[in-house]
């Protein structure tokens, strides 16, 4: 079985994002398109010559097909040997795991991460290097750069593999393996939780919980670990099909996507504790009865409390937070002693500092947690973080919330999205910004004084890399603080995401609701970006 050579067009000049490449299916499917990225890929990585791959994906829509033509592609270019998924399945988190155990050269994950799914909708394709992590601008830069050379692609002539029978055939000289996508996940997970303490905490019998799995990739890993191994209800896992259009929802856990769950925590009757993960299974919403835990505040209360998790008894080195997540992690790490890492927004910037042995916990206010465990931010592994602190402090979620505001103060925090802005309209505004900044010190509204005004800048501690223009930053005296990002994460228009934060220090008034207690500052917010006049938009699309 020989390898083909086929003659294409350099790419369309699309730079990938932090996130990979993501457009709609219908672009992909474009001749070439795909072929172009993944042989840019090989040609840019040589260890991948002889080497291993992992490969998977979320299930969406053209995972499947995708997956046959870069099979195809990585015997033609010399792969030894390619881990896949059973039915083209592993999570984002699951891929790390299973690259950093194997000692891979790396893994291609196919997703569109929380983005809908279905033919006229989203895919994506991004390579994780062989730390398990989302690769580091000079990996994607090297196969920009190439995208925009090739003329030809290599692959072989062969038929489909069977993805759905576990065990190993031959591409080629390419020894495909089709694995179990949960295990080797599963296994790491009951290595850092007590899942005998969370067993118990099922047969009391009192406690009620739900798992949403949004029709995503993480039903059957949470399937496997909630009702399997710990001993869940069945049925604990809702929605736990993985199917190509997320079952025509939005796999995006949120107070917006996920109404139904939160639904079922309201009243008497609510449920203890809730959880939904989104399509690539790196996404995590924690719910109480009538509460929702902000991830800010998630990452600060498992890194105040991770000495009640097995896999994190002996302390953690350190913690990062994306520049646009609350500063309730900060309090957390001054008084344990530890440092806090400010980065801009993107998993790959933990990376550095996970490697170096840093930090142990990270996190970033768009639903997504981690640890040193893997190189990737993992909804399931945050969702069984909190079941073991349920587990081993025997309170509510609300009742932890509020205990460690009583100690640590709590920092008021929303973000609302304006989705599909007209580009040129999104960028004026960013401009608009920009040209303010010089003057706001010191500027005056109502009771808010700003403090400070910039565009975020980062120097990496460990590989010394500047990163710039990460996101407008106004501060103001006290700690309060309004952020303005536009985010690469869709593939229609630009989403404008404002940021908003205030520390609040007095318990007697941490029951606020939240978007009243903010109003002032999202009033400032709006007024300050002339968000209606230069967008039209007089609300967002969606607040969290």
């Amino acid at each position: 079985m020989d390898a083909k050579i086929v003659a294409t067009r350099p790419f369309d000049g699309q730079r990938p994002g932090t996130s990979g490449l993501r457009k709609k299916v219908k672009v992909f499917r474009q001749p070439g398109y795909l072929e172009n990225f993944v042989q840019a890929i090989f040609d840019t990585r040589a260890d991948l010559e002889g080497g291993m791959l992992v490969l998977g994906g979320d299930g969406r829509y053209y995972n499947r097909q995708a997956i046959q033509v870069i099979l195809r592609m990585a015997a033609a270019n010399g792969v030894s040997e390619v881990l896949v998924g059973r039915g083209g399945i592993l999570s984002t988190p699951a891929t790390s795991c299973i690259i950093r155990k194997y000692r891979t050269q790396g893994g291609i994950i196919l997703s569109a991460s929380h983005n809908p799914g279905g033919p006229d909708e989203d895919f994506g394709i991004k390579f994780n290097t062989p730390n398990g992590g989302p690769a580091p601008e000079t990996v994607t830069e090297a196969i920009y750069a190439r995208t925009g050379e090739i003329d030809n692609y290599r692959t072989l002539e062969a038929a489909d593999l069977d993805l759905d029978r576990l065990g190993e055939v031959k591409l080629g000289d390419t020894r495909v393996k089709i694995i179990d996508p949960v295990a080797d996940y599963a296994d790491l997970m009951e290595s850092l939780f007590d899942f005998t303490a969370m067993r118990r905490l099922f047969d009391s019998g009192a406690f009620k919980m739900r798992f949403d799995a949004m029709h995503a990739v993480t039903g059957p890993y949470a399937r496997e670990i909630l009702e399997n191994r710990i001993g869940a209800t069945p049925g604990t896992v809702m929605n736990g099909e993985p199917l190509e259009d997320f079952g025509k929802g939005h796999p995006d856990p949120n107070l917006a996507h996920a109404k139904e769950l939160v639904a079922m925590t309201k009243g008497e009757n609510g449920l203890d504790f809730a959880a939904a993960s989104d399509g690539d299974g790196d996404r995590n919403m924690v719910l109480g009865k009538d509460f929702f835990v902000t991830p800010s505040d998630s990452l600060a209360v498992l890194a105040a409390n991770a000495q009640h998790a097995p896999g994190y008894k002996d302390g953690i080195a350190g913690i990062a937070r994306s520049m646009p997540t609350s500063q309730a992690a900060d309090r957390v790490a001054e008084a344990l002693g530890i440092p806090c890492f400010e980065t801009p927004t993107g998993w790959k910037f933990f990376g550095n500092l996970l490697d170096a042995g840093r930090i142990t916990l990270c996190g970033e206010e768009s639903f997504g947690t981690g640890s040193d465990h893997v190189r990737e931010k993992d909804g399931l592994w945050a969702v069984l973080f909190w079941l073991n602190l349920l587990a081993a402090r025997k309170q509510s979620v609300a009742e932890i919330v509020k205990e460690h505001w009583q100690g640590f103060g709590r920092n008021y925090y929303t973000r609302h999205d304006y989705e599909a802005v007209e580009p040129q309209a999104a960028g004026d505004l960013m401009d608009h910004l920009h040209r303010l900044l010089p003057d706001l010190p010191g500027t005056k509204f109502g009771n808010y004084q700003v403090e400070y005004a910039d565009d975020f800048a980062y120097t990496d501690p460990i590989d010394g890399s500047r990163s710039e223009g990460q996101g407008v930053r106004v501060g103001f005296q006290g700690g309060s603080r309004i952020i303005y990002r536009l985010s690469g994460t869709g593939t229609e228009g630009a989403t404008l995401r404002v940021y908003l934060e205030f520390f609040e220090a007095d318990a007697a008034r941490h029951d606020q609701e939240t978007q009243e207690a903010m109003r002032p500052l999202i009033l400032i917010a709006r007024e300050l970006a002339q968000i209606e006049t230069r967008t039209g938009r007089t609300e967002p699309n969606v607040i969290t």
